[in-house]
């Protein structure tokens, strides 16, 4: 979508500081989209849930970051957690969750961060 609406062009030519204020702005539209998804009824909650995903990986996108190597990688982590109890985070469904095992190792991005290369969080 960026790529059709000329956003990626736009985005590689910007310095640090313009890129800070593109992250920021998206970062401010995903809040916007869920605050939707909190305050809307039904449709708003599936529209708004479907526009985080949109705008989260197109942010990657525009930022130069593989979104499906990025996916691939976090998934994989996430495979290797156990059924589990947080005690840090209330479960109060009794839903399965989710720990990291001991051995857990984070999802390695490098070579994957695009032009976050030159920002600095």
């Amino acid at each position: 979508m960026h790529e059709k609406f000329g956003v990626n062009p736009v985005v590689r030519s910007f310095n640090k500081e313009k890129l800070e204020a593109f992250i920021k702005f998206r970062l401010d539209f995903l809040q916007e989209e869920l605050n939707e998804a909190r305050s809307g009824g039904n449709e708003d909650l599936v529209d708004a849930m479907i526009d985080l995903c949109v705008v989260a990986i197109g942010t990657l996108n525009a930022l130069d970051v593989d979104p499906y190597k990025a996916w691939d990688r976090v998934h994989a982590c996430n495979m290797i957690k156990k059924v589990g109890i947080k005690a840090s985070r209330p479960n109060p469904l009794g839903l399965p969750d989710l720990i990291k095992p001991k051995d857990f190792e984070h999802p390695n991005h490098a070579g994957n961060i695009g032009l976050l290369s030159t920002y600095s969080s």
